[in-house]
């Protein structure tokens, strides 16, 4: 932790995270529940640095394993303690102290499920305890109907002391400003005061609260900061409250992005995740998520009804009802609708992932496309390649998953079945219907179908009565104007260049 001490940092930060969460009824850890995509206990730990303290302490207890993986990973220098009896917050407390000795200063207390404390509040709350010269400043908060709190009793306008709701009086019921939890106190008298705390309540438990009594006996002086932001002294006890801190927390992240110039044109469909990324005049459609680490460059559109977890996407890139995951979508890119694009995507600059078109482990160069339905796995395309419709990049062979290398500017008929590991070179060209097993040289044409066999006046023969015969009886034996056009354009193409019948073939 700090050891530069500087104007906002203390001695230490005690965060209580030992209960139970039994009204979450889950098996994992109630401070691992996420709120905007990241565990709740991270913007308690986040709140805490924000202090620079010398010191920071988790007190853990319930899937006590559970967090300390998830603050191993994310915040390793926390020092963590067990509260092996859950007594209460001011059992808790103690243990946090006994583990920082005889740390000297200011210690500040607060909640590992209270996602929406920052680190300005906490530092505001600070500085009001240095102002006042307190021994101990506690966060409070008025509200309309503090059913549940404890409340702050005040005498002569100082705090005297704080009362749970289920001890409190009817007169002391009907007093409106409500405790936190949240508290800044001198070390000193946190290390007098606690092992004085008794369990005279109808808990049965030692209350932090009550060290604000002890401080008024002592004759220290007790203050109060009152935040105007109710939501910051808001825990998560079950799913419906930390339904309601999500649908808050994101919506605030909503409105920070409008105010950054980004477009949302329905805020109440629209989900941003905290670690989101999101430059000026991106513009989100209704029924988007956006999760994760994505980041959205200037001028890109997202959705409608597209959700993207860690994806990131280039400039003036157009995504629309797709779901994407740890892809790379390149400037002036098209994707969807109805696209799915898995771990490993890279599409590049104009490229195209169109309707039905599921890649994984994708490098996708410039300008190519795969504009329907197709699975694109494992696999190299250079830049300026088309894939046809219904094409399978066939990457497994039941045991390993093997890489198809496209090169630039060739084309692959529609369905086909590009069999792994498999070259086919720049500028080749495979014809539709085919299953390619070798590699295709640069330049060449590949054709591996069956020989077409078609059996004259088979539906007369065999349908008679149907309405094909009828169709068949009444038609002209014309070739589709459209068709003959198309034909003669491939001839005209064709006439005189080697390998003719084979290129048209291809065409065809």
């Amino acid at each position: 932790m700090n050891t530069t001490p500087t104007q906002s940092s203390v001695a230490a930060v005690i965060v209580l995270a030992a209960g139970g969460g039994t009204r979450m009824k889950s098996k994992r850890s109630k401070l691992l529940h996420a709120v905007a995509g990241r565990p709740m206990l991270s913007y308690a730990v986040d709140a805490a640095r924000a202090l620079e303290p010398r010191h920071l302490v988790v007190v853990v207890g319930h899937l006590r394993e559970q967090v300390e993986a998830h603050l191993t990973e994310y915040c390793p220098e926390a020092l963590t303690v067990e509260q092996p009896v859950r007594n209460g917050t001011g059992g808790a407390v103690a243990v946090g102290m006994a583990k920082l000795g005889d740390v000297q200063g200011e210690v500040v207390v607060t909640y590992g499920d209270v996602p929406m404390l920052n680190g300005e509040t906490l530092k505001a709350l600070v500085a009001a305890h240095r102002a006042d010269q307190n021994s101990c400043t506690v966060l409070t908060a008025m509200i309309p109907d503090p059913t549940g709190y404890g409340r702050i009793v005040r005498e002569e306008g100082q705090v005297a002391r704080i009362v749970e709701h289920k001890d409190a009086t009817e007169t002391e019921r009907v007093i409106n400003e409500i405790n936190s939890g949240i508290y800044v106190f001198d070390a000193d008298l946190l290390r007098a005061g606690l092992p004085t705390l008794q369990p005279n309540n109808v808990q049965g438990e030692l209350y932090v609260t009550d060290m604000i009594g002890y401080a008024r006996g002592e004759g220290k002086r007790v203050g109060a900061f009152v935040t105007d932001d109710l939501w910051q002294t808001e825990g998560v006890n079950d799913r419906v409250q930390l339904a309601r801190m999500n649908a808050e927390v994101n919506r605030r992240l909503v409105e920070h992005w409008m105010r950054e110039g980004v477009t949302v044109l329905d805020p109440q469909t629209t989900w941003i995740e905290a670690d989101v990324d999101l430059a000026t005049d991106v513009t989100i459609l209704p029924n988007t998520h956006l999760l994760g680490a994505s980041s959205i460059a200037t001028g890109a559109v997202i959705g409608p009804d597209t959700t993207l977890r860690d994806v990131e996407v280039g400039e003036n890139a157009r995504v629309v009802r797709c779901h994407g995951e740890l892809a790379v979508i390149g400037p002036n890119a098209e994707v969807g609708p109805f696209a799915r694009l898995r771990p490993g995507t890279v599409l590049g600059e104009r490229g195209r992932i169109g309707t039905f078109v599921e890649t994984k482990n994708a490098e996708i160069g410039a300008g190519s496309r795969i504009p329907h339905f197709g699975y694109v796995g494992d696999a190299y395309l250079g830049e300026g390649a088309y894939v046809g419709a219904g094409t399978t990049f066939a990457n497994f062979d039941g045991q390993d998953r093997l890489p198809t290398h496209l090169g630039s500017h060739a084309f692959v008929g529609a369905n086909s079945v590009l069999v792994a590991p498999i070259d086919i070179g720049d500028g080749a060209y495979v014809a539709a219907g085919s299953t390619i097993t070798s590699d295709v040289p640069a330049g060449a044409l590949a054709v591996a179908r069956g020989q077409e066999h078609i059996s004259e006046d088979w539906v007369q023969r065999k349908r008679t009565g149907s309405r094909s015969a009828a169709a068949a009886e009444a038609a002209v034996g014309e070739v589709h104007p459209k068709v003959a056009e198309a034909r003669a354009r491939v001839q005209d193409k064709t006439a005189g260049q080697p390998e003719a019948a084979e290129q048209q073939e291809a065409q065809q």
